[in-house]
């Protein structure tokens, strides 16, 4: 009977130090790049764009929940379904230069289920007026 009760406790231990694990994990993103040049653009092209590209490291799915920019003239697309465990995914920025001259640097808010949180990824480059 003593060795019934002693396996019993050492099952429930094992069970809680494996429900306190699952509840530790979670997915990561981890980013390639976090900063953009653009270097020069002209106005009179238009709008430009680059892609960022973050991989989930972690060992849950991990959801990109919100992407905010910091004014209109920037754009960001972004897939809303999870993504698994070592898999990748995309967030393009596009930046419209429009009514703008001289140097800019953007700010792009990344919120993620992820155990990192926030992430700010950057564009940055110089505008061309029109002439």
């Amino acid at each position: 009977m003593f060795f019934f009760g002693a396996m019993k406790k050492i099952f429930t231990v094992m069970v809680a130090a494996f429900v306190c694990l699952a509840a530790f994990a979670q997915g990561h993103a981890t980013y390639k790049v976090k900063e953009h040049d653009f270097g020069y653009i002209k106005e009179a092209k238009g709008a430009v764009s680059h892609t960022f590209e973050l991989k989930n490291t972690g060992d849950k799915p991990l959801v990109i929940m919100q992407v905010v920019t910091s004014c209109g003239c920037t754009r960001p697309e972004f897939p809303t379904k999870p993504i698994k465990p070592g898999k990748t995914a995309k967030i393009k920025v596009t930046f419209n230069p429009a009514g703008r001259s001289g140097a800019f640097m953007k700010p792009v808010k990344v919120k993620t289920s992820g155990d990192e949180g926030r992430t700010t990824l950057t564009i940055r480059g110089t505008i061309i007026p029109r002439k």
